[in-house]
C-alpha cells in the first residue's frame, strides 16, 4: 500500500518524502474542531516505513476529541522558504493499547533527547503521553 500512497523512492519527490518521514522530528498534525476550524499542532511521530505514523498524546489533548469526531486529518512538514513541500492526508484512529516502555521503543529512542529535556525520562513520558494515535496515510502531495 505504501507505494500506492507514497511516491516511488526512485523519484526525487519520493526520496524526499521518505527522508523527511525518517529524519524529521516534528510534523504538523491538523485536526478539525467541532466548529469546523482547522487545529494545527506540532507533534512528534514515528513512521512505520509503510503507510502510517504513530503519535503519542496527552489524555486531555483537544486533538483527541477532534479525531473521535472526525478522523480525517492532514499532516505537513515545515518548508524551507517555500521549498520541499510535503502535505499528507489520512485517517487517524486512537489505539486501544497504551504507551509503555516496552512498546514502540524505536519512538522512545528517536525522541530520547527531547524526552529528557521535557519530562526527564521515558517512564515519565509514557505516563504523561499514554494515548497512542495512528494516522494511516491516504494521499501524499507536494513539490
Amino acid at each position: 500500500m505504501a507505494e500506492e500512497v507514497i511516491p516511488e523512492q526512485s523519484t526525487p519527490f519520493g526520496a524526499r518524502v521518505r527522508k523527511r518521514l525518517t529524519e524529521d522530528t516534528v510534523v504538523w498534525l491538523t485536526t478539525v474542531a467541532g466548529d469546523n476550524t482547522p487545529q494545527p499542532n506540532p507533534v512528534w511521530f514515528l513512521w512505520d516505513g509503510a503507510e502510517s505514523l504513530l503519535i503519542y498524546n496527552r489524555p486531555a489533548a483537544k486533538r483527541l476529541v477532534n479525531i473521535r469526531r472526525n478522523p480525517r486529518v492532514s499532516l505537513n512538514f515545515d518548508s524551507s522558504g517555500g521549498q520541499d513541500i510535503v502535505v499528507m492526508t489520512g485517517d487517524a484512529e486512537l489505539l486501544d493499547e497504551r504507551a509503555s516502555l516496552t512498546t514502540h521503543t524505536d519512538y522512545l529512542e528517536k525522541y530520547s533527547a527531547g524526552i529528557a529535556r521535557i519530562v526527564g525520562d521515558a517512564a515519565k513520558f509514557v505516563e504523561a503521553y499514554p494515548v497512542l494515535a495512528r494516522v494511516r496515510l491516504t494521499r501524499v502531495r507536494g513539490f
